[in-house]
């Protein structure tokens, strides 16, 4: 284990040390726990994003050129 510092505001500290009572645990995991579920969702979004990479034509031939022409074009089209 690593031993680390974080800062809190009151309104988390006082939130954190109600569940950590609640649970019947104490902060330190209530806080590992939402690190790990954070760092486990954003690794099944990247491995998501990463697996259809090449997997669909759109058509145009320049798209990796032209990459931020293209994400204007997109994004002004919302």
């Amino acid at each position: 284990m690593h031993r680390t510092q974080v800062q809190l505001t009151e309104e988390q500290i006082r939130a954190l040390r109600a569940e950590a009572a609640q649970r019947g645990v104490s902060v330190a995991t209530l806080i590992r726990e939402a690190v790990g579920g954070h760092l486990a969702r954003n690794r099944g979004v990247r491995h998501r994003a990463l697996a259809v990479v090449g997997r669909f034509a759109s058509g145009r031939h320049n798209v990796a050129e032209q990459h931020d022409k293209e994400l204007e074009r997109a994004y002004a089209e919302d």
